[in-house]
């Protein structure tokens, strides 16, 4: 407790004294649908950031000290969510694997969790959030849900691939469609090693959050496109950031939602990711753009939502075009929430809990 004092306080204190621009959660604060224990306990605010005219101005804006100060707060905001009575580390093995990634033949870093016994398991391949531009699999919050997941005997693999704009565990950035070569690499590899590592390649589901959540959709459209969806048995998507336009008029939640949590007013995330995918409505790079010949064939899929997240009406949207592709599918919504809120697993614990074991009974059944 008084290592996340600590962290919080010198968190404020760097705040203040740098003076940076946040997103004002005054509308998180006021929405009567929001869990109290939320407003409570959630204290962080997501940087506005401005619009962008190119990447390379986006890549300097990054460079600059201002931000690599911003990027270590969100690195010591995340370890205050690593709570080890929650998500034990006893009962577990955890180690990383140094991979190389195809077609580019770069290292990529997986975060292998698993129950400390011989069972041949079945496994979540899991893809961190952060707008498929910043945030690793090995910071805290991201270590405590692994853990979780794994306490509910599967195992667990998180891939940490090439960000768009700030370097996860893997040093080098690149836009689309780098970070999804990698997962797709990510996801070769632990077939090819499911016996050394003792899982169960036949009951693997590959699932993310956010920008997480897209790759996870993206995944199941690259692995159609390959004839190798037999290579998975679903995917599981929570709040996943697929439009690649905010505001729109076909997902409200947008517009009314927007300001909780996230600010999508600006265009980072489309110039970091690669602009001319979003002009050419490329559905491997925004799954929203996606089309019913585009996910006829997926495998089960679940889409997770939150009440409250700007991002609540793209995930709903995908989910009625799985039904109209015939995809075997279903959607949880959780109400009171805010966008992604199941991976701090400190401020809503029945909540991430609850998430963990429905994730891998659908992995497990």
């Amino acid at each position: 407790m008084l290592r996340v004092f600590v962290i919080r306080l010198l968190i404020k204190i760097v705040r203040f004294f740098y003076r940076t621009k946040s997103a004002n959660n005054a509308k998180l604060m006021n929405d009567p649908r929001v869990d109290p224990r939320i407003k409570k306990n959630f204290w962080f605010d997501i940087p506005v950031r401005p619009s962008f005219k190119s990447r390379e101005e986006m890549m300097k804006y990054y460079s600059s000290s201002h931000m690599k100060r911003e990027y270590k707060i969100i690195e010591n905001f995340s370890e205050v969510y690593d709570d080890k009575k929650l998500a034990p580390l006893e009962g577990l093995r955890i180690e990383t694997k140094e991979i190389k990634s195809l077609p580019d033949n770069n290292i990529i870093n997986i975060q292998f969790i698993r129950p400390d016994n011989d069972e041949n398991l079945p496994c979540v391949y899991y893809i961190h959030g952060g707008g498929m531009e910043v945030l690793s699999c090995y910071h805290g919050n991201y270590r405590a849900w692994g853990r979780l997941l794994a306490h509910q005997n599967v195992a667990v693999a998180m891939v940490d691939f090439r960000n768009a704009t700030m370097p996860s565990s893997v040093k080098e950035v690149a836009p689309f469609p780098a970070g999804l070569n990698d997962c797709m690499s990510g996801l070769k590899w632990l077939h090819e090693n499911s016996e050394s590592l003792k899982i169960d390649k036949t009951k693997i589901v590959v699932a993310g959050e956010s920008g997480g959540g897209n790759l996870t959709l993206a995944m199941g459209m690259s692995l159609k496109n390959e004839g190798k969806l037999d290579m998975i048995k679903g995917l599981y998507a929570l709040c996943p950031y697929i439009a690649g336009i905010w505001p729109l008029d076909s997902n409200p939640s947008s517009i009314s939602n927007n300001g909780i949590f996230l600010d999508l007013s600006d265009n980072s995330g489309p110039v970091s990711y690669g602009i001319e995918e979003l002009k050419n409505k490329n559905p491997l790079a925004w799954p929203g753009f996606a089309k019913i010949e585009d996910v006829q064939g997926f495998p089960k899929t679940h889409i997770h939502v939150n009440e409250c997240d700007p991002l609540r009406d793209e995930g709903y949207n995908f989910y009625k075009l799985l039904k109209e592709a015939g995809v075997d599918t279903n959607m949880t919504e959780a109400k009171g929430t805010i966008h992604a809120v199941e991976l701090f697993v400190t401020l809503c614990p029945d909540l991430s809990l609850a998430t963990a074991k429905n994730l891998a009974s659908f992995t497990i059944s």
